[in-house]
C-alpha cells in the first residue's frame, strides 16, 4: 500500500509513512491446557477420521479459489509419508447444501470433494459442514494438542488474521510468501514461508514441521509467546500512539524553524532555468539569493533540463538552497521542497499516450541522432545528441512520429540536444500546471531562461526574462510584450528583469496584444 497505492497520491512521502499491523483480540486464543470438557466441534471433525489422534494439518479459509485449498490437498495426497503421519482438516466456511451455494463457493467445494475421491482420502480428511465463531479457538487448540500445523496456502494474503490466532494457540505455521504472512513470520519466527504455486514447497514445509519434534516445540513456543505481544491490542495502540506522537513532534519542530512549505503563503513566484541562467556568476547569484531570503512573499523554483539528482548536485555545488519547487527533466517531473515530494498528479497527466518503446524503435538509426547515456534518460524523457547537419528537421521528425500515432513534443536546445517528451509535457506546461495547483496568477510568476528548451516556458502569459547570455534560438522571441531581454548575463540578468517588472512591488505586467483575423 505504501509503495504502490499511496505512491499515486500527490506529495508522496514514504519516509514519513509507518505500517502498523491491525490490533487483534487474542484473549480467547492460547495453547491447550488441561481442559476437561470436550468441545462439540471436535466430534464434528473426528467423525471423518479413522485415526483422529494423529497430528492435524489444519487449514481455515472461505471457499475461494484464491485460498488455494486444492494445492494443499494435492500436496498432502501425493505424499504417502504425510498421509501416514497426519490427518488433514479443512474448515471452509459453513454450508447446508453445496448445490444451493453461490457459483464460486460451489465450484471450490466440489473440487475439494472430487480431490478427496480421486486420491481416496476418506478417513484421512475432515471437512465439517458447520462451525460457530466460538468454535474457532477450540479448533486451533485441538490441532495444537495433536501436534499439528496450521497452513495458509493462499495465492495472495493482505494480512493473515488466522495465522496470528493459530500462532497464539501454539500451532506452527506454513504460509504463503505473500503480503501479510511475510511480515508475520518475520516477526514471530514460528514457521516457514512457501511459494503457494509450488506443491513441492508446501509438501516439504509440512514434513519439516511434523517430522522434527524439537523444531515443532520451538515454533509452538515462539508463536504462543510473541503473537500476543506483537499483535495484541495493547501493542497496536502503543505503536499507533508512538507514530502519531513522532509525527506531531516533527510538525511542531518544522513550524518552529522552517515551515514545511512556503507555497501556501506566497503571492508571487520566481522560476529560473539553472545552467547559464541561475548559475554562472557567483556574486550575482549571492545577491539574488539574498533578495529571495529577504522577501517572505516570494517563492523560488527552478525549471531545468537536468534530472533531479543532477539538479540537486549543481544546486549544492553553487550553494543554492533547495527551492520550493523543482521542475526537472525538461518539465516532465515536479517535486516540492526539501522533502522532494513528487507531484503525482502531473505524472499521471503527462502519461497520456506516452509510448517510449515505440518512439525509440522509430528513431533508432535516424541519421544525426545518438541516444544519450542511460543516466540521462527518464520515465517521461528520451534524450538524444543531435547533429543538425545530418539529422532531419525537427518538424519532419515530429511529423513522422505523429503519422505513426505517436504524438510527442520535441525540444531542441544548445544546437546539439534533442529531448522527446510526452505531448502534454514541457517546462512551460509544468509551470502552468503548478500555477493552477497553487492558485497563482500568471502575471505573478516570473520565468527566466537562456536557451531553446525555455521557449515555451517564456511564451505564456507569465512574465518572462531572457538573460543577456542567451542562445540564438531565443532571438525569435524578441519584441513580445511579456518577454524582457536583459542586458546583464546570468543571475544579474534575473535581477534586472525583476526590476523591469517591479516584481517585488506593484508588478508591471504589460498587456498581451491579441490579434484577430
Amino acid at each position: 500500500e505504501v509503495e504502490e497505492q499511496y505512491g499515486l497520491y500527490d506529495h508522496y512521502e514514504p519516509a514519513r509513512m509507518v505500517v502498523i499491523p491491525p490490533g487483534v483480540d487474542l484473549r480467547l486464543f492460547h495453547p491447550p491446557g488441561r481442559e476437561k470438557e470436550r468441545p462439540a466441534i471436535q466430534d464434528a471433525i473426528d467423525r471423518f477420521l479413522r485415526e483422529p489422534d494423529k497430528p492435524m494439518i489444519l487449514a481455515m479459509a472461505r471457499p475461494d479459489p484464491r485460498k488455494n485449498l486444492a494445492a494443499l490437498i494435492q500436496a498432502y495426497a501425493e505424499d504417502p509419508a504425510l498421509r501416514e503421519k497426519a490427518n488433514l482438516a479443512i474448515i471452509a466456511g459453513n454450508r447446508d447444501e453445496i448445490a444451493s451455494m453461490e457459483k464460486v463457493s460451489r465450484e471450490v467445494l466440489t473440487e475439494i470433494l472430487l480431490l478427496v475421491d480421486k486420491y481416496d482420502l476418506y478417513g484421512k480428511v475432515a471437512y465439517p459442514k458447520r462451525h460457530e465463531p466460538d468454535d474457532v479457538p477450540h479448533i486451533y487448540r485441538l490441532a495444537a494438542r495433536r501436534r499439528g500445523v496450521f497452513v495458509n496456502p493462499a495465492l495472495t494474503e493482505p494480512f493473515g488474521l488466522t495465522l496470528i490466532e493459530a500462532a497464539a494457540s501454539g500451532l506452527p505455521l506454513v504460509a504463503t510468501n505473500d503480503g501479510g504472512p511475510r511480515d508475520i513470520l518475520a516477526q514471530l519466527q514460528c514457521g516457514v514461508l512457501v511459494d503457494a504455486l509450488s506443491v513441492e514447497e508446501i509438501r516439504g514445509a509440512l514434513r519439516r514441521a511434523l517430522e522434527d519434534p524439537l523444531q515443532w516445540k520451538e515454533w509452538s513456543r515462539r508463536g504462543a509467546r510473541y503473537a500476543p505481544r506483537l499483535y495484541g491490542w495493547k501493542t497496536h495502540v502503543a505503536n499507533y500512539l508512538k507514530a502519531v506522537e513522532k509525527n506531531l513532534g516533527h510538525r511542531r519542530r518544522h513550524r518552529r524553524f522552517s515551515p514545511r512549505s512556503r507555497l501556501p503563503t506566497i503571492d508571487r513566484m520566481l522560476i529560473c532555468d539553472i545552467d547559464n541562467t541561475l548559475i554562472g556568476d557567483r556574486g550575482a547569484l549571492r545577491d539574488l539569493l539574498e533578495v529571495i531570503r529577504s522577501t517572505p512573499a516570494l517563492g523560488f523554483g527552478v525549471a531545468t533540463g537536468r534530472h533531479l539528482e543532477l539538479t540537486l548536485d549543481v544546486l549544492d555545488e553553487w550553494d543554492v538552497p533547495v527551492p520550493d519547487v523543482l521542475i526537472t527533466s525538461v518539465g516532465t517531473e515536479i517535486h516540492y521542497g526539501e522533502k522532494l515530494a513528487r507531484d503525482g498528479g502531473w505524472s499521471r497527466r503527462i502519461d497520456y499516450r506516452w509510448n517510449p518503446e515505440a518512439i525509440c524503435d522509430v528513431l533508432r538509426g535516424v541519421p544525426g541522432l545518438v541516444l544519450q547515456p542511460e543516466e540521462m534518460q527518464r520515465r517521461f524523457k528520451i534524450s538524444y545528441f543531435c547533429d543538425p547537419r545530418k539529422a532531419p528537421s525537427i518538424r519532419s521528425l515530429a511529423r513522422d512520429l505523429r503519422h505513426r500515432d505517436l504524438p510527442v513534443k520535441l525540444v531542441y536546445s544548445h544546437g546539439q540536444f534533442l529531448d522527446v517528451l510526452p505531448v502534454r509535457a514541457s517546462k512551460g506546461l509544468a509551470v502552468r500546471f503548478f500555477a493552477m495547483r497553487w492558485g497563482l496568477e500568471p502575471d505573478h510568476i516570473l520565468v527566466c531562461g537562456d536557451s531553446g528548451n525555455d521557449v515555451e516556458m517564456l511564451s505564456g502569459e507569465t512574465l518572462g526574462v531572457v538573460v543577456g547570455n542567451y542562445s540564438k534560438e531565443l532571438e525569435r522571441l524578441r519584441g513580445r510584450e511579456r518577454i524582457y531581454f536583459a542586458g546583464a548575463p546570468y543571475a544579474r540578468g534575473i535581477l534586472e528583469g525583476m526590476e523591469y517588472y517591479d516584481f517585488l512591488g506593484e508588478i508591471r505586467a504589460p498587456e498581451v496584444v491579441e490579434f484577430t483575423a
